[in-house]
């Protein structure tokens, strides 16, 4: 659906040039709910900019849905944009306008029927559960509120792609949870592609398909959610995936305070919940000693993490490690 090819993004500055996208490839299935994550200053705004031409690439190639997007003249990139829908961090409502006429503004530019726009945007309002707010105005809606008519407003077009710059991270953890429902039923109802930018690990667990690491600029690792949770390549992967399941920053470690090695491990569906290192501990001599662990849910499946100490005789160690990896638990040691 969205293929992205050696893109670049330069600014000019006064100290010079400044690249906050490089080389970018990244392919998106449609229909799936992809998720880019990385720190703050990483490129991903910049990057999902690029996507609908609101910032111009510098080189690369962006193609959705079969057209080449950065080959557009205005003309024929105003009519492309109709074809995604965008919704931000802060909402970008009209303050002057009420609710539907935020969500009926882009068929109003258009100069569609009355007819036309009533039917959509009230369709929409309920949708988004906000029938009852239609005449409200964005002072007086919550930030949850606030961001349910940002969707419908992105949607008033029948988009193909939906694009998400931090839509969540203004909202408190509870808002938040009933966003991303809101969008894993847009996809489903408008069989969408999103493309969802975020920094935070709990938006990636909850929702997404596929996930791209951006460091730098660059995308350094992509993987489904579930196997990037279950064995993330990168330090940056694991630095977030820590920030979900544990308090302990694995590289100060020492395992001579822990044991003769310490291990992470990462169980996976059923096997999460299946008391493997109870049977382990009997089973082999040696002594385990819990530093932290527990279970996340992803969009289909579980997943959790443990990491253990272990002292021991090597050789009953080495067996131990070997039993957890045929009960399809991934061992790594630290």
């Amino acid at each position: 659906m969205i293929k992205i090819e050696n893109l670049s993004k330069k600014f000019e500055t006064n100290d010079g040039e400044i690249w906050p996208v490089k080389n970018v490839n990244l392919h998106i299935k449609k229909g799936e709910i992809f998720g880019i994550i990385g720190l703050s200053g990483a490129g991903k705004s910049t990057l999902i900019r690029c996507l609908n031409r609101l910032e111009e690439p510098t080189k690369g190639k962006i193609i959705i849905d079969g057209v080449d997007i950065t080959s557009l003249d205005k003309n024929d990139l105003r009519n492309s944009r109709k074809q995604i829908g965008m919704i931000f961090q802060h909402f970008n409502l009209l303050s002057q306008k009420t609710v539907f006429e935020n969500i009926a503004f882009p068929l109003e530019l258009e100069k569609m029927d009355k007819h036309i726009i009533n039917s959509k945007v009230n369709r929409l309002l309920n949708f988004v559960e906000l029938s009852d707010k239609k005449y409200a105005y964005p002072s007086e809606l919550s930030g949850g509120q606030k961001q349910r008519v940002a969707i419908a407003r992105a949607l008033v077009n029948n988009p193909k792609v939906l694009l998400s710059d931090e839509a969540t991270s203004a909202l408190d953890p509870k808002t938040t949870d009933s966003i991303l429902k809101l969008l894993n039923e847009t996809r489903d109802e408008f069989g969408l592609t999103i493309v969802l930018i975020t920094h935070q690990m709990e938006v990636v667990k909850d929702i997404c398909d596929r996930v791209a690491i951006m460091e730098n600029g660059e995308i350094i690792e992509t993987n489904t959610a579930l196997e990037l949770f279950r064995n993330p390549k990168t330090k940056t992967a694991k630095t977030f995936i820590n920030s979900l399941k544990s308090n302990i920053v694995e590289e100060e470690i020492n395992p001579k305070d822990f044991g003769d090695k310490v291990i992470r491990l990462s169980f996976l569906g059923d096997s999460a919940r299946k008391p493997i290192v109870s049977r382990m501990i009997k089973q082999f001599d040696i002594e385990v000693n819990i530093l932290s662990g527990n279970i996340n849910n992803l969009v289909n499946t579980s997943i959790g993490h443990l990491i253990l100490g272990l002292s021991g005789d090597d050789e009953e160690i080495e067996k131990a490690i070997d039993y957890l990896n045929k009960q399809n638990v991934n061992v790594e040691v630290i």
